[in-house]
C-alpha cells in the first residue's frame, strides 16, 4: 500500500507539472507574439490588452485543474488509509527480489527495475515528499533488508565472518544489479562477487540498497553513519571491511571515506580496500551533454525550447553530479546547478593507508584504442574512470582497464572478479 501510495501521488505531482508546463509554453508563446506587436505601434497598446485578459483567463483555467488535482488526492488518501488499516501488517521495505539472474523479467524484478530508474529520475523529488516510492538506504543480507541492530545481525549471521565487503550499486539500479548475467559468466545464477569473495576468500558480503537520485554527497554522508552503526552491532570484531562500488556507487564509496574520516568514524580504520568500477571521478560525458543541452535551451525564449528545458533542468540532484563526479556538500551547496560555467569540484583526498582499485572499461577490444578511451564503456570515459585528480601526498593506487566490455558488464565480470580475488588475498601480481 505505501508502494500504491506513492505512485497516486507522482502521479498528482505530475499533473501539477504538467499544468506549470502549460502555462509556461503559453507565456514563451505570448512573450513571442508581443515582441513583433510591440514594433507596430497601433497593435502594442490593444495587444498587450488582449494578453492581460488571456493571462487571468489561463490562470484562472490552470488554478482550477491544480485545485481539482489535489482535491482529488485528498479524497482518495482518505479511502487508501482506511483500506490500509484493514490490511494486516505487512514489512515497510517489501520482499527482496532474490539474487539470481534467472528471475530477470518476472513481476518482482520488473517492479524493483522500475524503482531503481524512478529514484534515479526523481529520486531527490520523492524524498523531500516523503513519497513512499522513495528508496531508503538499507543493508541486504542474503534476500533480507536489515537496520543494523546486534539482534538481527546474530540471527542473519550464524557463522559471520571478520572480513566484510560492502557492495554499493549504480545509479538507476538495486543491489540486484550485481547478479547481471550471472548464469553466461559462471554457469549458476545465484553466483557474484559477493558468494564468490565469500567461497574463496571468507568475507562475509554485504549489499547496500539506496536512493541515486539524492546528491551523492548526502547519500555518502548516510552511508558513514549506517556503517558506524554496522561495526557496532556486527556479532563479531570487524577486522576487515573493502568497499566495492560500481559507477555513482564508487564516488559513494569515496564521499562515505570522507564523511568518515572527517567525524572521525572508528569503520574509516578497518577499510583495507576501496574498488571503484567504471565510476566517473571527473564526471560523465552525458550529464555533461544534459547540462550544456539545458542552458542551451533556456537562453533560447521560444515555446519549443523553454518547456525541454524546464524538464530537463528537473532531472535529480544524483544526476546533476555526475558532471564532475561530486563528492561533498560544498559541490553543489550555495551554487547555480545550471549555471553554463562553475568551479567544477573540490579535491577529496583518498582515505590514508587505504589501497584504491580504479577499474574502467572499453567497448573496443583493445583498451588503448583511441576510439576506447574517447568513448569509454559508454557511460564513462576511461579517464575519468581511472581516477580521481589528486594533487597532495601519495597513495596506493592500482588502475585496471579492460577493452570489450561495457559499463553494466563491470559489476560481474569474471575479469574483473580476478581483480578483486587478487587484491583482497593480498596477490599484488596483476591478473591476466
Amino acid at each position: 500500500m505505501r508502494r500504491f501510495r506513492g505512485f497516486k501521488a507522482l502521479v498528482h505531482d505530475a499533473v501539477d507539472l504538467t499544468t506549470d508546463l502549460v502555462r509556461e509554453g503559453m507565456e514563451a508563446t505570448s512573450r513571442t507574439v508581443t515582441r513583433v506587436t510591440d514594433k507596430v505601434e497601433p497593435l502594442a497598446g490593444p495587444a498587450r490588452s488582449v494578453d492581460e485578459l488571456r493571462r487571468l483567463s489561463t490562470s484562472g483555467v490552470l488554478g482550477t485543474i491544480k485545485l481539482v488535482n489535489r482535491t482529488v488526492e485528498a479524497v482518495s488518501n482518505v479511502g487508501v488509509d482506511l483500506a490500509d488499516e484493514l490490511r494486516a501488517p505487512r514489512a515497510a521495505l517489501g520482499t527482496a527480489v532474490p539474487m539470481r539472474s534467472d528471475v530477470m523479467r518476472s513481476a518482482g524484478w520488473i517492479g524493483d527495475a522500475a524503482l531503481g530508474l524512478v529514484n534515479a529520475v526523481v529520486g531527490d523529488h520523492l524524498h523531500q515528499r516523503e513519497n513512499g516510492l522513495a528508496l531508503d538506504m538499507v543493508f541486504r543480507i542474503g534476500d533480507t533488508y536489515v537496520s543494523p541492530d546486534r539482534d538481527t545481525l546474530a540471527q542473519l549471521l550464524p557463522a559471520p565472518s571478520s572480513k566484510v565487503v560492502l557492495f554499493i550499486h549504480g545509479l538507476a539500479t538495486t543491489e540486484w544489479s550485481w547478479c547481471l548475467a550471472a548464469d553466461a559468466y559462471h554457469g549458476d545464477s545465484g553466483t557474484n562477487f559477493g558468494t564468490l569473495l565469500q567461497r574463496d576468500l571468507g568475507y562475509t558480503p554485504i549489499w547496500l540498497r539506496y536512493n541515486s537520485g539524492r546528491h551523492v554527497s548526502l547519500n555518502g554522508r548516510q552511508l558513514a553513519e549506517q556503517l558506524e552503526r554496522l561495526v557496532d552491532a556486527y556479532p563479531v570484531p570487524i577486522t576487515e571491511l573493502v568497499l566495492v562500488g560500481h559507477s555513482m556507487g564508487g564516488l559513494i564509496a569515496r564521499s562515505a571515506c570522507h564523511y568518515g574520516s572527517e567525524q572521525s568514524r572508528r569503520w574509516t580504520g578497518l577499510v583495507r580496500r576501496v574498488f571503484c568500477l567504471g565510476s566517473p571521478h571527473r564526471g560523465a560525458p552525458l550529464e555533461k551533454l544534459g547540462k550544456l543541452l539545458t542552458s542551451v535551451l533556456d537562453s533560447i525564449d521560444l515555446p519549443g525550447t523553454v518547456v525541454p528545458a524546464r524538464i530537463l533542468a528537473g532531472r535529480s540532484d544524483g544526476i546533476k553530479d555526475l558532471r564532475h563526479g561530486s563528492l561533498v556538500d560544498e559541490d553543489w551547496v550555495g551554487r547555480d546547478p545550471e549555471a553554463l560555467r562553475d568551479d567544477g569540484q573540490r579535491e577529496v583526498p583518498l582515505l590514508p593507508g587505504v589501497r584504491y582499485h580504479f577499474v574502467s572499461a572499453t567497448v573496443t577490444s583493445d583498451p588503448e584504442h583511441p576510439v576506447g578511451k574517447v568513448i569509454g564503456d559508454l557511460l564513462v570515459r576511461q579517464s575519468s574512470s581511472s581516477g580521481p585528480v589528486i594533487r597532495t601526498d601519495t597513495f596506493a593506487v592500482e588502475t585496471r582497464r579492460f577493452g570489450g566490455v561495457m559499463h553494466h558488464q563491470l559489476q560481474n565480470h569474471p575479469s574483473v572478479y580476478e581483480v578483486l580475488r587478487r587484491a583482497c588475498s593480498g596477490d599484488n601480481t596483476p591478473a591476466s
